[in-house]
């Protein structure tokens, strides 16, 4: 199959973040049995969704993780002028589908070098780690990487995650962590705002706390200047709250978006703001006993990737792509979660970002052919006696 065919293929799963992916799941499988790869599942609890791995090539240490995953973001609400889940053509040099960018156009070029991978004498193993559920908060790959690490009597030592990048080697990713924080005060007369505890003027209290935070890190320098922005980020993306306007609102929650640089601590910041909840509860429970602040987990955090430049993985990437410039990233990606189970990590794959999540969501068959070029070189290196 060619590598369009294959993404054809792949596009038409319509398989969204969250959801089952045993059918797309078993597609692949299907594709590497069928030509001699044992392949390893990693479900969840449920027993409904499942990642992958498998090793092509000699158990020995040395060899290269290739990582993507499975799931897509929803189409519900977008304007498209295609139907997403079927790999469109319109003779413009571009590729659309839901997915064909984010991230089925990188597994499509892994599956379409599979038959030469098995073909050729490789002196280091290449392994495919494909994942569930990465769009709804990289939620499967700590338990892949760590089954990759445990699973085999060898040791991988690099792992190129191809979140597209228009082939560009990415050496950074932000840690990102997604919160939701409610507030309970006393409801009442909105005459009466001083004798009772509004749970939104305490919410923006809050919200003001975590500006105020993200200002004071700027001011103290905390800056890394290979990030756009070069700081650490902390966003509120949604509040709720309240009945009426002359009710004093009893209730109030909102959720927030902290995006950290590597040299930033996620859970400093977050125990700086309970420690500030703790007091405002503290003050205001002596006019309402029960005024109280949660925070809860939206989904886990995502630690940040900090590869250096000079790292083998880098000098590797540059001589597959045959791209020398680096670059970082502010999205969620599953190349620091690969990097914590101690495999020398970077991100590196076909397609723009800038194409992820819209409608009419595309790739270039210009950045596809890069892609298979890529995986092809990674072939020839691994069939190298002089690779280590």
């Amino acid at each position: 199959m060619t590598v369009e065919k294959i993404l054809e293929k792949l596009v038409s799963f319509p398989v969204l973040g969250g959801e089952s992916n045993l059918n797309l799941l078993n597609w692949i499988k299907d594709q590497l049995e069928s030509h001699g790869v044992a392949v390893n599942l990693v479900p969840n609890e449920e027993g409904n969704k499942a990642s992958l791995h498998c090793r092509i090539g000699p158990a020995v240490d040395g060899g290269v993780i290739l990582s993507g995953h499975m799931d897509v973001v929803p189409v519900a609400g977008q304007d498209w002028t295609t139907d997403p889940f079927v790999l469109t053509d319109k003779g413009d040099g571009k590729l659309y589908g839901r997915g064909s960018c984010d991230m089925k156009g990188f597994l499509a070029c892994c599956l379409e070098a599979l038959p030469q991978m098995v073909k050729s004498d490789l002196k280091k193993p290449i392994y495919f780690a494909f994942s569930y559920d990465e769009e709804v908060g990289c939620l499967a790959a700590p338990e892949l990487a760590r089954d990759i690490r445990n699973h085999y009597t060898e040791t991988p030592k690099y792992a190129l995650i191809g979140e597209p990048s228009l082939m560009e080697p990415i050496v950074g990713q932000k840690g990102i962590y997604i919160l939701e924080t409610y507030v309970h005060g006393s409801a009442g007369h909105s005459s009466r705002i001083k004798q009772e505890v509004s749970a939104i003027h305490e919410a923006m209290r809050l919200i003001l706390w975590l500006e105020n935070k993200m200002d004071q890190l700027i001011a103290d320098g905390r800056l890394d200047d290979r990030f756009h922005p070069p700081h650490s980020s902390i966003h509120i993306g949604l509040v709720q709250g309240g009945i009426a306007p002359n009710v004093i609102a009893d209730k109030a929650h909102f959720y927030w978006d902290l995006r950290t640089i590597p040299m930033d601590d996620i859970d400093g910041i977050v125990a700086e703001f309970e420690a500030y909840c703790r007091e405002r509860e503290t003050e205001l429970q002596n006019i309402f006993p029960d005024f109280s602040i949660k925070t809860v987990e939206n989904h886990p955090p995502v630690p940040h990737l900090d590869t250096k430049a000079d790292d083998d993985i880098v000098e590797l990437i540059k001589s597959i792509s045959g791209n020398s410039k680096l670059s970082t990233v502010s999205y969620a990606a599953e190349a620091g979660q690969f990097a914590n189970e101690g495999f020398h990590s970077a991100i590196c794959g076909p397609g723009s970002i800038a194409q992820a999540h819209r409608a009419d969501e595309f790739i270039t068959k210009d950045q596809l052919k890069k892609g298979v070029e890529m995986i092809h070189k990674l072939i020839k290196e691994l069939s190298s006696d002089h690779f280590e």
